[in-house]
């Protein structure tokens, strides 16, 4: 175990926080709630970007950026929405030494002022779809923050678009959502259950909204994703029609979507060990790092082996790194880099060029390779592909593992209690009964999933038929 690094078994919440710190992923900011995302934590969030953003655009979307500054009198059109996102709300009243005439929201979600424009875009048939997505950060004065996973100012992407029927738009919301289970299940090897959220749970102004589902190691459930089909009330409350193909004004019919850096959190909490983290190789930003091990004599040979390497893997785009910092001893370099979650690591010294190997360490089993120098590029190279749908099964394994299924109320109370993790229980569908469950066991329903059992049941809760079963969890 690293130094200062508390074990997961003891304190996961603590575990963490120290990682996120120790691997250099981000600090803390100045403002309370506020966080400093450092460069290896943002190459992984630029990685993400990276592939989302090809997703996005393999699917028809463009990016634009819109203000962060919202006025005030937006957020009172819609009346959910400003209801759902009234306590979170910054506002600025003063500017330029003087005190505004109309104070400024500072942008928490973007769909008003995004409504906004597109009521001057859109007036025909022909100008949809629209399909805009757009990177960017909000805030919401959150009063418990935890790096990542929920902070006053964070990074996101979020979609709006516009489509002139509601099959379209809803057809819009659910190909989102399978972006972000491929991008979650593909990319970040972390199995997600898709769904769609219950009524009380959905976002602010939504008809529906759906979700991707994960578990963390801990056995607590994280929001991945959201995508939301909003009907008409955005185009309602700001005005948006067209004139459809019988020359007839309609209001449009919205969706919107979005992942947020709280994707970094999950990826810590899916993979990571009581040695930090555990990058899977498709989002890391190396996916192999190569300590080369020598004295003063030895170095030109060494450093002849290391950089041809470097030269082969680049060949095969594998992304690599050399730790040559000659300040640091071999032993706190291997501790640094397991604790940075790189996939593969590399030790190279005078002995190892003679036998005309190197040895392999796999990150996240232990398992160490001795690899003739004339393989090392290719075992490498392969092992990118194992090593990412090794973690993926694992962390599928690991949630198969603790999901259980309640009959009884006093079978999900003990569930929820002495195991944790996923319980798959009937609801009748009442949010004054979701209400009372979540008071007595802090369980919430994190998604209503597609995949649903073919016998009806009865509710957990209440006893009386019912036909949906939900996911409970404790959740961040």
């Amino acid at each position: 175990m690293s130094k200062g690094v508390t074990k997961q078994s003891d304190d996961f919440a603590k575990w963490y926080t120290d990682v996120v710190r120790q691997a250099k992923l981000a600090d803390y900011g100045p403002v309370k709630g506020t966080m400093v995302i450092r460069p290896y934590g943002y190459a992984i969030w630029e990685n993400f970007q990276r592939i989302l953003d090809r997703m996005f655009k393999d699917t028809g979307h463009v990016n634009a950026y819109f203000p962060l500054f919202i006025p005030e009198h937006f957020m009172h059109k819609e009346a959910e929405h400003v209801e759902g996102f009234a306590p979170e709300v910054a506002v600025v009243t003063h500017g330029g030494g003087k005190k505004l005439e109309e104070p400024l929201v500072v942008r928490p979600t973007s769909e008003t002022i995004i409504w906004n424009m597109y009521k001057k875009w859109i007036s025909s048939y022909r100008d949809l779809p629209l399909l805009i997505n757009q990177w960017a950060n909000v805030v919401r004065w959150e009063m418990r923050t935890r790096l990542f996973l929920r902070t006053t100012e964070f990074l996101w992407q979020e979609g709006h678009t516009a489509h002139a029927t509601a099959e379209e738009a809803e057809e819009e919301t659910l190909k989102i959502l399978e972006v972000y289970r491929t991008f979650a299940e593909d990319f970040m090897a972390m199995p997600v259950i898709t769904g769609q959220k219950s009524e009380s749970e959905k976002f602010a102004g939504a008809v529906r909204t759906y979700s991707i589902e994960a578990m963390m190691r801990d056995g607590k459930a994280l929001q991945s994703g959201t995508s939301h089909y909003l009907g008409q009330n955005f185009a309602r409350a700001f005005e948006v029609t067209f004139q459809n193909t019988d020359n007839q004004e309609e209001l449009v019919y919205a969706t919107s979507w979005g992942v947020s850096t709280r994707l970094v959190g999950g990826l810590i909490m899916s993979h990571g060990d009581d040695k930090g983290l555990i990058l899977p190789p498709r989002v890391a930003p190396y996916q192999v790092v190569i300590i080369p091990i020598y004295r003063d004599d030895t170095r030109a040979l060494v450093m002849e082996e290391v950089n041809n390497l470097v030269d082969q893997l680049d060949k095969v785009n594998v992304r690599t790194t050399v730790d040559d910092d000659q300040k640091s001893s071999p032993g706190f370099k291997f501790n640094e880099w397991e604790m940075k979650g790189v996939p593969m690591r590399v030790e190279i010294g005078p002995k190892d060029v003679e036998k005309g190997q190197a040895v392999v360490v796999i990150r996240h089993s232990g398992e160490k390779h001795f690899i003739k120098l004339t393989e090392l590029a290719a075992f490498l190279d392969s092992h990118v592909e194992i090593i990412q749908d090794q973690l993926f099964q694992r962390a599928l394994d690991f949630r198969e593992e603790n999901t259980h299924t309640a009959t009884t109320w006093d079978e999900f109370k003990d569930i929820i209690e002495n195991k944790g993790g996923f319980v798959k229980a009937f609801w009748n569908g009442s949010a004054d009964v979701e209400e009372k469950i979540k008071d007595e066991t802090k369980a919430t329903i994190r998604c209503i999933p597609f995949d649903q059992p073919e016998a009806a049941g009865k509710c957990i809760y209440t006893g009386e038929d019912s036909t949906q079963q939900v996911i409970f969890a404790k959740a961040y």
